[in-house]
């Protein structure tokens, strides 16, 4: 199920991306700039929150 990201929180937002750009744990650039870079898609439309009630877990995925 997509979640529009404008209903959530700064904070949950900020978590989620948090999770899922050190999820591998095998890219070594700055998680900072990571997590930029992703809310930047996220918001500009690139990118977009699935959640999956099943495993109960949150993807991001390119639009």
């Amino acid at each position: 199920m997509q979640i529009p990201h404008a209903e959530l929180s700064t904070e949950t937002l900020a978590a989620i991306v948090l999770e899922f750009v050190t999820r591998d744990g095998t890219d070594h650039s700055s998680v900072d700039q990571r997590v930029a870079s992703v809310l930047r898609q996220i918001k500009s439309g690139e990118a977009k929150l699935h959640f999956d009630p099943e495993s109960k877990s949150c993807s991001i995925v390119r639009a």
